[in-house]
């Protein structure tokens, strides 16, 4: 399996563009995938990352306005996905977010509606649609029966498996061997986890509480799962995600890396 750059864990801290590309390169990661375009021109990143050696290996954007009432909205996705053609990714990937204001039942009839709508954007680009099992207890993504609720009306969907995410609803392990079918892109992300609330930690779908980790050091069955993933024959990227901020994310990044390699 080959490791990948995730924009987004280094953007939450403030880091740029340069520091994304530096920090892949001197993590020796073999692709990297582009949370947003933050702010750039498409152009210009895939510049940067064919300079540097970097494959695009997905495009990751966010539907802002989807449920916001405006008419708009698909025109986001548009973009987006114009976006990824130009990056060259072979995938997209939508986080589906949470939404406590409706039975997170609801809001994965809403998403499924949307995805539908976007889906043949994808296929008329040649890119792959994926959704991630996103965490929270209003997630409309979370298990592996909520992503095949959306598969059965958008066959073509695919998913970008979250191992940390995953966990939060289900065991992990079982949760890839029920979608490996369908993952085409994964992401790596640890937690803490315990079964009383505390400061820094909040509640899943399982009813525990979570809170970020580096990726090795918390209570995710990371090692089970790469086991899974490579038994199965999965040969493609894991993006290298860190949600804290009790370390930088380039250090983040490399001692995930480091400790991912060593598996």
């Amino acid at each position: 399996m080959k490791l990948s750059m995730m924009t987004y864990t280094m953007g939450r801290q403030g880091f740029g563009v340069e520091d994304f590309i530096k920090t892949a390169v001197d993590c020796k990661l073999d692709g990297i995938d582009w949370v947003t375009t933050h702010g750039r021109d498409a152009r210009d990143l895939k510049k940067m990352s064919d300079n540097a050696g970097l494959p695009v290996v997905c495009h990751t954007f966010v539907l802002s306005k989807v449920f916001a009432g405006a008419h708009d909205w698909l025109d986001e996705a548009k973009k987006s996905i114009a976006d990824a053609v130009t990056l060259g990714a072979p995938v997209v990937m939508i986080p589906t977010m949470s939404n406590d204001k409706i039975p997170r039942n609801e809001f994965r009839t809403q998403w499924i509606k949307a995805l539908v709508e976007v889906a043949p954007l994808a296929d008329d680009a040649g890119i792959v649609l994926t959704v991630e099992n996103f965490p929270g207890i209003h997630s409309a993504f979370v298990t592996a029966s909520d992503f095949f609720e959306a598969q059965k009306e958008i066959p073509q969907l695919r998913l970008t498996f979250d191992n940390g995410n995953a966990a939060s609803g289900e065991d992990p392990v079982e949760s890839f061997k029920q979608c490996r079918e369908f993952v085409v892109h994964a992401h790596f992300k640890d937690w803490n986890i315990q079964s009383t609330p505390a400061e820094g930690y909040r509640q899943m779908l399982d009813g525990s509480y979570y809170r970020p980790a580096l990726i090795g050091e918390g209570n995710v069955n990371t090692v089970g799962c790469w086991k899974a993933m490579k038994e199965s024959g999965y040969n493609g990227y894991v993006n290298i995600e860190y949600e804290n901020n009790e370390i930088k994310a380039d250090a983040a990044i490399a001692s995930a890396a480091a400790f991912l390699r060593s598996l």
